[in-house]
């Protein structure tokens, strides 16, 4: 005659419920983490495109610039004097670079643009491409029960071809 095996089915219960709520934490976490950084390239992508269009003849990519300083703002709240409230927490302006290269006619390849006499009425070089990226990256950090997993820097870059008057 066989026993009965009662308590069995508890004690499988309370091995795997642990596992099973560590799983559906981490794809909350996965999610959120893919969230965020679509969030994030759909950000620089903005900016990217905003300075891509511009008809500024002497474009500078520096900070001070009204222009890049206008589509920054655009990318993060929506508006180009920045009233509006920041789509993604803790990013902040500072954390967004822009640059630009050129393209070198002779050997076909990219390079940095020369700058000199950007604030002159002649200008510096026309750009070829706008670059905008995050380098220091945003920092997420996960958070699983239990688990202490390294913040994750979310690094999103864009670049667009400069189709601004020349």
């Amino acid at each position: 005659m066989r026993r009965a095996r009662g308590g069995s089915m508890a004690i499988e219960l309370a091995m795997w419920l642990p596992v099973v709520f560590l799983l559906i934490g981490g794809l909350i976490q996965f999610g959120k983490i893919t969230y965020i950084y679509y969030s994030l390239e759909k950000t620089v992508n903005t900016i990217a495109s905003y300075l891509a269009v511009q008809n500024g003849v002497n474009f500078c990519p520096d900070a001070g610039d009204p222009t890049v300083a206008a589509a920054i703002q655009f990318g993060l709240t929506g508006t180009t004097d920045g009233s509006g409230t920041v789509a993604i927490t803790g990013l902040t302006p500072d954390m967004i670079t822009v640059t630009t290269q050129c393209l070198d006619p002779v050997t076909l390849t990219l390079g940095d643009c020369a700058v000199s006499g950007c604030g002159t009425p002649v200008g510096a070089q026309r750009p070829d491409f706008i670059t905008v990226s995050m380098p220091n990256g945003y920092i997420i950090q996960p958070r699983i029960p239990y688990i202490l997993v390294d913040p994750i820097p979310l690094r999103p870059k864009a670049v667009m071809a400069y189709g601004g008057a020349s």
